[in-house]
């Protein structure tokens, strides 16, 4: 799910003290990049450690325009009245340049030896959830001393302010249930690490948070989804192991699926923070490309194939590449809109004929004597546009197994790079993924099965035959999606030969191409007329 915030990108540096100048230094280099954010961890029994207050002031002294925040604050070792006085102060004199990250205190026998309160995991919590509600009492301008009786803090007519320059967030470093409640109950955003939180473990933790958050009675999108990672350029494979594309990839999929919106990098080095920003300027691209794509509703519709799914069509042709023989019918639909579907294509490569085209439902034909607005006609060319970027990545997938049976890639590459095309659903295996579609795929499944088909069923139940149609080939296309995945993984272990792959991918081009061009043909017409988006 994503939750529409701003992208913004940042580093996680370490505040050593042997280093201090060089850790000012990669928090200028931060700036001079492009990147919004530096943060430092808040350590205070570590004496190897810079103060985090102390740095982020001359961090912030040293920069003109990142913000900077506590990534993050050790509560128990910073009374909540005194951290929310430092945290205004400082952005105050920065212009409205700073947030909080806040934690409960995860090293809790060093707490206590620095003279901290020696608190359980559960108590911890409560006093968190305490700690915020003083935090943000402080910061309201108005009202009379702050009073209250808390299992851990206790206020007995605190003064208010100083106000912050700006509303400053609070961001929560949560990983277990109650945590993540009390995140979506009360924080602004949800800061965990990749390196605790895995890609695979976020949908979740996310789900956890936006049921509190509804319960709490606020909506999932007003926490923003923040990750610290941690990758290398020079890797081969995993989460952020590879060239920037791959990064660029891999953010851009979990800010489409996951809503993962801030992402700051756990690095010292220069040349990796260099490279970070343009990693930033590739995933800003994708995702307002993505967002704006979704926003005109691209098909999708995911899940298993049903038990009939034979019925749509029957296994038949001895020739690998034969001529197309369903019919295509011709329409005013066709002829006369502004907006041109794409024609089918003419030839099948595949044995295998998963469904009857010629039994395809047509919607209401076109009335001859109506107009559009350029308006009302940009989705249907949005469509078509995000049709062409899938056609173009089922061309790379075809271009990649030529490679791998010409020798030229080995095939261990060969699947890290399909997997980098977004082949993927949700996670970061081979399990289940789809074709080249696009990035968004997991967004634009949820996207039609909530609101674009039952939006143009109900606008003009007409189109029910075929949303329905389009529906029941989006699950065998996924059918075929798992052959491929079956197909790419016996060819790695030995158990298959290139030509199995081959033929997968034969069917995917027949299916996805064929689907493609019914799907434009059926509604970019009904998107213009309807306003359907």
């Amino acid at each position: 799910m994503d939750y529409g915030h701003e992208l913004v990108f940042g580093t996680f540096l370490t505040p050593v003290v042997e280093q201090a100048e060089r850790v000012v230094a990669l928090a200028q280099v931060t700036e001079q990049v492009g990147l919004d954010l530096v943060t430092v961890q808040d350590h205070p029994y570590q004496p190897r450690l810079m103060d985090a207050w102390t740095l982020l002031t001359v961090i912030a002294s040293h920069t003109q325009s990142v913000k900077v925040a506590t990534n993050v604050a050790n509560l128990p070792l910073r009374h909540p009245v005194v951290l929310a006085r430092s945290v205004a102060g400082l952005d105050l004199l920065t212009g409205g340049r700073v947030e909080l990250g806040l934690g409960a205190g995860g090293f809790r026998e060093a707490i206590a030896a620095n003279g901290g309160p020696q608190l359980t995991a559960g108590q911890s919590i409560t006093a968190l959830e305490e700690a915020v509600g003083i935090i943000r009492e402080v910061w309201k301008p108005e009202g009379g001393g702050i009073r209250l009786a808390g299992e851990h803090y206790s206020l007995s007519g605190a003064k208010r302010g100083p106000a912050p320059a700006h509303d400053v967030e609070i961001w929560l470093g949560a990983y277990k249930p109650r945590m993540l409640a009390l995140t979506g109950r009360s924080a602004d955003g949800w800061l965990p690490s990749s390196a605790y939180a895995g890609p695979d473990e976020l949908a979740a933790m996310n789900k956890i948070i936006d049921e509190a958050a509804v319960a709490a009675g606020r909506e999932p999108s007003t926490v923003r989804r923040l990750y610290n990672v941690s990758g290398r350029f020079d890797g081969r494979s995993g989460f952020l192991q590879g060239p920037e594309e791959v990064w660029i990839e891999q953010l851009t999929e979990l800010t489409l699926t996951e809503g993962m919106s801030t992402y700051i990098l756990a690095s010292d080095d220069p040349d990796d923070i260099r490279r970070f920003a343009e990693v930033a300027a590739g995933v800003r691209e994708a995702v307002a490309a993505g967002r704006a794509t979704a926003a005109s509703a691209v098909p999708a519709a995911a899940g298993s194939v049903p038990a009939d799914a034979a019925s749509l069509g029957p296994a038949s042709s001895d020739s690998s590449v034969v001529a197309f023989a369903a019919a295509v019918p011709t329409s005013a639909r066709e002829s006369n809109f502004p907006v041109v579907p794409t024609p089918p294509p003419t030839v099948r490569r595949s044995s295998v004929v998963p469904w009857d085209e010629s039994a395809r439902p047509t919607g209401p034909a076109l009335d001859p004597d109506r107009t559009y607005t350029p308006h009302q006609l940009a989705s249907g060319r949005h469509l078509i546009q995000v049709h062409d970027h899938l056609r173009s990545e089922l061309e790379q997938i075809r271009d990649l197994v030529e490679q791998v049976a010409a020798g030229s890639l080995e095939v261990g590459q060969a699947r890290s790079h399909i997997n980098t095309m977004t082949m993927r659903q949700n996670n970061w295996t081979l399990g289940v993924y789809c074709e080249s579609y696009c990035r968004l795929v997991t967004t634009h499944h949820s996207i039609e099965d909530a609101s674009l088909f039952p939006r143009l069923r109900r606008a003009d139940s007409r189109l029910t035959p075929v949303v329905d149609r389009l529906q029941e080939e989006h699950l065998v296309i996924h059918d075929v999606l798992e052959g491929i995945d079956k197909a790419l993984v016996g060819l790695v272990d030995g158990s298959a030969t290139i030509n199995a792959l081959r033929e997968a991918v034969d069917l995917l081009d027949d299916t996805l191409l064929s689907h493609l061009s019914y799907e434009e043909r059926e509604l970019v017409e009904p998107l213009a007329r309807l306003g359907v988006s």
